[in-house]
């Protein structure tokens, strides 16, 4: 099997161009590929997670990755599935979030001797003249045609800037720098690029003649991949700073029955033979899956030993609440009354709720748990004493907990 009907064993690819072509290009290690990152945080999230392993397994076989940081596109924001218009970056912030970006993504792709190359579009963007734009660029590219593509459909409800409007031609420009600049043959995206891609690949067409070799592939990870970026309490980040290796493992721990197979087979590196096998998982198995699916996860972005780590600290939840790793509260001298704290406090000075009125509710409908105790009495409190030490281990739900211990 060649890498190519991996990927599609995986359930990775929804679209393609040329598919015969492709298929050579990636199975024989000769495409160059571009996948884009916007560089609007300091960290990547989970949802970039199946872009990177994708580039991990094109670099495997043989391929060369370009990981294209949208330094110039940021600069003017991007309408793609989105209902308002992003915050506008400096270039000291943008040139930031990009040096984190590499360092993150140097756990997944071999950038050493060439193998690999990150590269701003910036680097052109910056420098083109409007009226050459219009003239040698907008030529090639139709207002009604654009006008039907559903990014911009969406926005035209609520009002569309010019600005957004040139986004399309800004990142078909990107492919025609990267196919001039570095020989880049192939671009991979999510599903609400497809507009933007074919754009790229017609004007290099269009500019460079027919039988230029620019192809375009687009995968499965726009509403499965973006969507994993955020839960109820906000992103899940790759740097450890900003999301702990055990909170990323519980992250994976407590995906959804019907999407952990999904999540194997499309994000980790275990043999299709072996995930085959897991098909016929269900009810207790599905646990087992999750565990699998999590400690494979977090070996990859932090590590054998941090996966190790988070899964004994995971299973230390349901046991005697000492896990070392997971998130922890610190409760003050003044978070508590008389040397006491009610359960409804704790659960708004832990974080895990926002008010009390929310973590009244979620006592009454019995979703608290101390320890492994669920507790029930919205009146319970604790004393500074029993949060001494090792502390508690407070719980919300199944995917959301805290340590809570008294400084």
């Amino acid at each position: 099997m060649g890498i190519y009907e991996e990927l599609q064993e995986r359930g990775l690819i929804a679209q393609v161009t040329d598919e015969e072509v492709i298929r050579d290009l990636i199975n024989n290690g000769k495409a160059t590929f571009y996948i884009g990152f916007d560089p609007t945080a300091d960290s990547l999230h989970v949802g970039h997670f199946m872009a990177l392993c994708l580039m991990k397994r094109l670099q495997m076989a043989g391929n060369k990755p370009i990981a294209l940081i949208g330094g110039g596109t940021a600069m003017v924001g991007d309408p793609s599935g989105r209902t308002d218009m992003r915050q506008m970056m400096t270039p000291e912030t943008i040139q930031h979030n990009s040096d984190c970006f590499k360092e993150q993504m140097s756990k997944f792709i071999d950038f050493s001797e060439g193998k690999a190359l990150m590269v701003n579009n910036a680097d052109w963007l910056m420098d083109l003249n409007y009226i050459d734009v219009i003239r040698e660029i907008g030529a090639h590219f139709s207002v009604n045609r654009m006008l039907s593509a559903e990014c911009y459909k969406q926005r035209m409800e609520k009002g569309l800037s010019f600005l957004e409007f040139n986004y399309m031609i800004m990142q078909s420009y990107d492919f025609y720098a990267l196919f001039q600049k570095y020989g880049c043959n192939l671009q991979f995206g999510g599903d609400d690029q497809w507009s933007n891609m074919l754009g790229g690949t017609e004007l290099i067409r269009r500019k460079l003649g027919k039988d230029a070799s620019a192809m375009t592939i687009t995968l499965l990870l726009n509403s499965e991949g973006k969507k994993m970026g955020k839960t109820q309490s906000g992103a899940v980040w790759l740097d450890p700073n900003k999301t702990s290796p055990f909170e990323f493992y519980q992250y994976w721990r407590n995906v959804a029955d019907a999407d952990v197979l999904k999540c194997i087979r499309m994000l980790t590196f275990l043999p299709l033979e072996e995930i085959d096998k897991m098909d016929s998982w269900e009810g207790s198995q599905l646990n087992q899956a999750k565990e699998i699916l999590a400690f494979e996860l977090t070996k990859l972005v932090h590590g054998e030993e941090e996966a190790v780590k988070a899964q004994e600290s995971a299973k230390a939840l349901f046991s005697a609440g000492n896990a070392a790793n997971m998130p922890t509260a610190e409760l003050l001298d003044e978070d508590f009354t008389e040397g006491k704290i009610d359960i409804l406090t704790m659960l708004v000075k832990s974080g895990l709720v926002p008010s009390k009125s929310e973590a009244r509710r979620a006592v009454q409908q019995g979703g608290v748990a101390v320890d492994g105790e669920k507790v029930s009495d919205i009146y319970t409190e604790f004393t500074s004493g029993a949060l001494a030490g090792d502390g508690i281990v407070l719980r919300r739900g199944k995917k959301n907990f805290r340590k809570v211990v008294a400084k």
